[in-house]
């Protein structure tokens, strides 16, 4: 989405290559600022973390929009949103499920967790 050019100032924005995707990228964001001001660097980290694929944990102080970022960006993208508050003694695969390997059949099982009955 961004190249980058090492002769100029690091403060200095990178120049946007304008493509379809980035197009997309930047309405995505610009649906997601609507609902959450000021926040425009973390919006896009979130969005290049779901675009890599990737799981994305995040951790801020009560009251700072972490749920709806999450929100805003199901809503802007098309996707399902699901809230779930973790404690200290709930681990991802109390919820995700795990893969357990089996000794005799010499392969990994799957057993999901709640999210995924």
């Amino acid at each position: 989405m961004y190249s980058l050019n090492l002769n100029k100032k690091a403060a200095q924005r990178a120049q946007v290559v304008d493509t379809a995707y980035s197009q997309q990228v930047e309405l995505a964001v610009t649906e997601v600022s609507k609902a959450l001001l000021g926040k425009d660097h973390q919006i896009r980290l979130a969005l290049c973390c779901l675009f890599a694929g990737g799981h994305l944990l995040i951790e801020d102080l009560p009251g700072m929009g972490k749920t709806t970022l999450s929100y805003a960006l199901a809503k802007a993208l098309g996707l399902r949103f699901n809230r779930i508050q973790f404690t200290s003694d709930l681990l991802p695969a109390d919820i995700l499920g795990i893969s357990i390997f089996d000794q005799a059949s010499n392969k990994f099982s799957f057993h999901p967790g709640p999210i995924f009955s």
